[in-house]
């Protein structure tokens, strides 16, 4: 087996970041277009009753969806260590256990999911109207959620091995796909959300299914046989508490999602969550390049530590935050400048034009700041630390936002919801620089 993945070691770390995030930008990239333009086709050619029923299924699906994640970037720390100490059946006993884990948890849940359909949904804002295509959309999706969360985990096995150009393949195939879907299932036979959900759910499949020919193919370093996929108890237990960082980050973005329909559904109605879900879009597209520089340090500043290259850590966290706050001072620009214009692409509703575009400053006030907050967890992520990885994670959504969305509509009305965004960015952006200079000094000693 060749080891492919020292150069993420040895090659100069501007050279390597830019080489590690490009790709994982344009993957991220490419699957943002593809849930925005998702949301344009939905918006124009069913209506905006279909954006808030997507929003609402979102959390629901997600949160199984972040199964895989989690268990993929939790495993992928763990990988890239061991590949950079060496120790590569430690990685190929991570990848069998990720597998087996992925396929049981994923599959339970998608069983209780559909079994709890009526109840879920008017829990996460699926009342009135909203309720009956939510209900046509999250049937179908769950059935594909499996294969979307071996794809997230086998991409980011993908990436530890340091091959970033093919995780970005396996992020492009399923979001080309889905347009062409959609563009099929609903403008051409007419089928309304069921088709935008087939289209959905058939991508998830093209995605699992070009991972899969990557690991069976000598493209992948990692070539694991039928004995590597039972449980190591080692190994599911640093992955758990690994992945446990980014399950609890997605499971307060499914919660997030919860608390802020009902409760702009309160405020405002219908109308409230469309221009929600408008802008949760914006932040998943308009974010990129911020988080395709997060994920091209992750394997950088993993095996660089795992192999007690301390300098090179250090300059991997010093370049990703400068790189990500240029990007984005950039996004901020675009916002702030054209807000009138991107949400019109979206929908011709009089209501929705006049309200969205205000809110959207607002929640994208912050946006140059957050690559410290998103570097700093990450990287205790990557060298394995996972409370401090956890409760910086947290701090954002968990520890200030949801909290902000609750106590300041009190004193702004539904403003206060919108308020609550750059808030929550200021405050854990302070907490998360704090620790991560104090761990740089602490720990990274040249």
């Amino acid at each position: 087996m060749s080891n492919k993945s020292e150069a993420l070691g040895t090659e100069p770390i501007g050279k390597l970041l830019i080489k590690q995030a490009v790709p994982a930008s344009i993957g991220i990239l490419v699957m943002s277009l593809n849930i925005l333009v998702d949301t344009i086709f939905v918006g124009n050619w069913i209506g905006p009753i279909a954006i808030a029923a997507i929003n609402v299924v979102l959390p629901i699906s997600f949160f199984i969806a972040a199964l895989g994640m989690a268990i993929g970037i939790g495993g992928a720390s763990i990988i890239s260590r061991a590949l950079g100490s060496g120790n590569k059946e430690r990685a190929l006993r991570t990848f069998g256990n990720q597998i087996s884990i992925s396929i049981l948890l994923t599959s339970t849940m998608v069983f209780l999911g559909l079994f709890f359909i009526n109840d879920l949904i008017p829990v996460f804002g699926g009342k009135g109207d909203i309720f009956e295509p939510a209900k046509v959309y999250y049937r179908i999706v769950l059935y594909g959620v499996p294969l979307l969360a071996l794809s997230m985990m086998g991409n980011n096995v993908i990436r530890a091995e340091g091959k970033p150009k093919f995780s970005m393949i396996s992020m492009i195939v399923p979001s080309i796909g889905n347009l062409i879907l959609d563009y099929i299932f609903i403008y051409q036979l007419d089928m309304g959300m069921a088709g935008a959900a087939w289209a959905t759910t058939i991508s998830y499949g093209l995605s699992f299914l070009y991972i899969l020919y990557f690991f069976l193919s000598d493209r992948s370093e990692i070539k694991i046989r039928f004995h590597h996929l039972g449980f190591n108890w080692s190994v599911l237990k640093e992955m758990s508490s690994l992945g446990f960082v980014t399950l609890a980050r997605q499971s307060v973005v499914s919660v997030t999602y919860l608390f802020m329909n009902n409760i702009l559904f309160e405020m405002g109605g219908e109308s409230s969550i469309a221009s929600y879900g408008i802008i949760a879009r914006m932040l998943m597209f308009a974010l990129f390049p911020v988080l395709g520089v997060t994920q091209g340090f992750l394997p950088i500043a993993g095996y660089n530590y795992g192999g007690h290259k301390f300098e090179r850590v250090r300059e991997s966290i010093n370049r990703a935050i400068l790189y990500a706050a240029g990007l984005g001072l950039l996004i901020f620009i675009v916002i702030m400048s054209f807000p009138e214009a991107i949400v019109s692409v979206f929908t011709d509703d009089a209501q929705i034009l006049a309200q969205t575009p205000k809110y959207m400053r607002w929640v994208f006030a912050a946006t140059p700041i957050v690559a410290i907050q998103l570097i700093g967890a990450a990287y205790f992520q990557a060298i394995g630390k996972a409370v401090p990885a956890l409760l910086l994670t947290l701090t954002r959504q968990g520890f200030f936002f949801i909290p902000l969305i609750f106590i300041l509509p009190h004193f702004f009305g539904e403003m206060g919801v919108w308020i609550s965004f750059p808030v929550s960015d200021v405050l854990s952006t302070i907490v998360t620089g704090y620790f991560l200079n104090r761990e740089i000094r602490k720990t990274l000693k040249v």
